[in-house]
């Protein structure tokens, strides 16, 4: 049965690699969410690289938009937030357009500077080395927990049991959030980056709007209680007490809200399956790994490049300008699409192999650069290093024992189902 699930993989790769490298290059949409849905959009992304790496899309599912493919491009629009914005008020952050009708969250990772730079400043405290220090332990504590509690000689979801489970305790944490209702802070996670138009499973537009108001109503709570107690050391707690956030608007709240559960939440637990897939489908690398576990903080690095856990980031030209030998003009979607930067032979070498002894394995995009660099990377790295450093006390071997189930999305790279087995 393992013979043929590779089998059907292996056609399903060179059938989309024939495509990809066939179809006039005019044609190529590489945002198309089946792609991502079915891992091909790789062999898209390397036929841009190579013969158009600044893409223009005339129409489909997202409107007219540019596509940024390689490393150095994706690092020049990253970093020119002047020319490239990524404000709410001119589009946002995802190639996604938002609906007629319904309002753009108002995140400050979708704000210009100076709004973004204040609000952003007023989260930073959570991610400050000392803090990181003090909350090693208990993550640390809670790795061993959910790794000590996992079945032997049984089959179950990687995802649901050791990826959800780790990062919404750990998200549970940083808001200081009722424990025993961790749940919904993935369920909000998974509503805040559905969009009906890329999956049809995903809500409506009016359920995803009455379940993004209930989180809203849930934290006005918690915020109302911290706003009136001492200042803590928890998210609700910083916001509600820092002179820059603590007068939001209400679209101003939940925006931020979102931006904090999907980075805390999605990233960090979709490059925890991501890990165990790639050494899965690597074996040398896993021996590597075994004969010296000192690798393990490297490799956390080689994960997060090789997973890129958001596929991408939107920005809107304010102004005409040149990029790749292109013209783009004021008003124009910008998509830098980060996945496919991090497999640029250019920027990095034997880009499309993952290993983990890889010299400089911290130059990725995953996180972003510039002013919106991911503000909580160094902590991402820690739950990942944590994580990686106790499976290799415990388990000499983890089996993958299917294909793993996709996200139909081209924003958030993640996985829904990774079915394994721990043999005793």
């Amino acid at each position: 049965m393992e013979h043929n699930m590779k089998l059907s993989q292996a056609e399903l790769q060179a059938t989309a690699r024939a495509e990809a490298f066939a179809m006039p290059i005019e044609q190529i949409d590489p945002g198309t969410p089946t792609y991502f849905q079915n891992d091909t959009v790789g062999h898209y992304f390397e036929r841009l690289r190579r013969d158009d790496p600044v893409h223009h899309c005339n129409s489909g599912l997202y409107g007219p938009y540019w596509s940024v493919t390689r490393f150095q491009d994706i690092m020049h629009v990253d970093t020119n937030h002047g020319i490239f914005s990524s404000d709410w008020s001119q589009g946002g952050i995802a190639i996604t357009d938002q609906p007629p009708g319904e309002s753009q969250l108002q995140m400050f990772i979708a704000m210009d500077p100076p709004r973004h730079d204040v609000q952003r400043k007023a989260v930073q405290p959570i991610v400050a080395p000392g803090n990181l220090a003090n909350l090693q332990g208990l993550i640390r504590e809670r790795t061993c927990k959910v790794l000590d509690g996992l079945p032997r000689n049984e089959t179950f979801n990687w995802v649901e049991l050791v990826s959800i489970e780790l990062t919404t305790l750990m998200l549970a944490t940083l808001f200081d959030f009722p424990l025993e209702d961790r749940h919904l802070l993935t369920h909000w996670s998974d509503v805040a980056t559905s969009n009906k138009d890329v999956d049809p499973n995903a809500p409506t537009r009016e359920e995803r709007l009455a379940e993004l108001h209930k989180m809203a109503a849930y934290f006005t709570r918690l915020w109302n209680e911290r706003v009136n107690a001492s200042p803590g050391s928890d998210l609700i707690s910083m916001m509600a007490h820092n002179p820059e956030t603590r007068n939001m608007t209400p679209q101003e709240f939940m925006g931020n809200l979102v931006l904090l559960i999907v980075g805390g939440n999605d990233t960090t637990r979709n490059s925890m399956t991501g890990g165990l897939l790639a050494l899965h489908n690597n074996p040398a690398e896993w021996d590597k790994l075994r004969k010296n576990p000192t690798l393990v903080e490297n490799m956390v690095s080689e994960i997060i490049r090789w997973q890129t856990p958001l596929a991408h980031m939107r920005r809107t030209a304010l102004q005409d300008t040149e990029l790749g030998g292109k013209q783009i003009k004021k008003g124009d979607k910008v998509v830098m699409w980060y996945l496919s930067g991090n497999r640029d032979d250019e920027a990095i070498p034997n880009a499309n192999q993952f290993i983990i002894d890889r010299p400089r394995a911290r130059q990725h995009l995953s996180f972003g650069f510039g002013i919106h660099r991911c503000v909580g990377n160094r902590l991402a790295e820690m739950q990942l290093r944590i994580l990686w450093e106790e499976i290799n006390k415990r388990f000499p071997f983890i089996e993958v024992v299917a294909d793993p189930v996709r996200v139909r999305s081209p924003f958030v790279r993640g996985f829904t189902e990774l079915m394994v087995r721990i043999p005793t």
